[in-house]
């Protein structure tokens, strides 16, 4: 068995990068996940090489100016793809779900929690994320 199996907390990363919603990590914690935080893509990225979590929770940020993407999540989830196991619960602006589902189309999420996003909505896609096995 890995080290990675042995250990006793699931891992969760979250990307915090414009807010708009509470910060869950209290919540992450009662579920006992060992939380890492950080504020942006490029953290997570850094984030991501030196260890792979359990469960990634990201906001979904449409930005129509990007010349080669549609959002924040493109380079996260490409890196991922190595890592189908991780589950990625990603919050989203109702507004812009018709170009979260053309990245659902190539890129595979775990679970999609609209704004406003409410604890209980969390906690729900989290207990299913802790329940799954990959």
């Amino acid at each position: 068995m890995s080290n990675a199996a042995l250990s006793q907390s699931p891992r969760l990363l979250a990307i915090l990068e414009l807010g708009g919603y509470p910060n869950f990590s209290p919540l992450y914690r009662q579920l006992g996940f060992d939380v890492e935080l950080v504020s942006s893509q490029r953290k997570a990225q850094a984030a991501l090489k030196r260890q792979i979590p359990d469960v990634i929770v990201a906001e979904y940020n449409f930005q129509s100016d990007f010349r080669d993407r549609t959002s924040n999540l493109e380079t996260l989830m490409a890196r991922l793809q190595r890592h189908p196991q991780v589950r990625v619960i990603a919050i989203y602006q109702p507004e812009h779900r018709h170009k979260l589902d053309s990245l659902i189309a190539r890129f595979p999420l775990f679970a999609t929690l609209p704004l406003p996003v409410t604890e209980v909505d969390m906690e729900s896609s989290l207990r299913r994320a802790l329940a799954t096995d990959v």
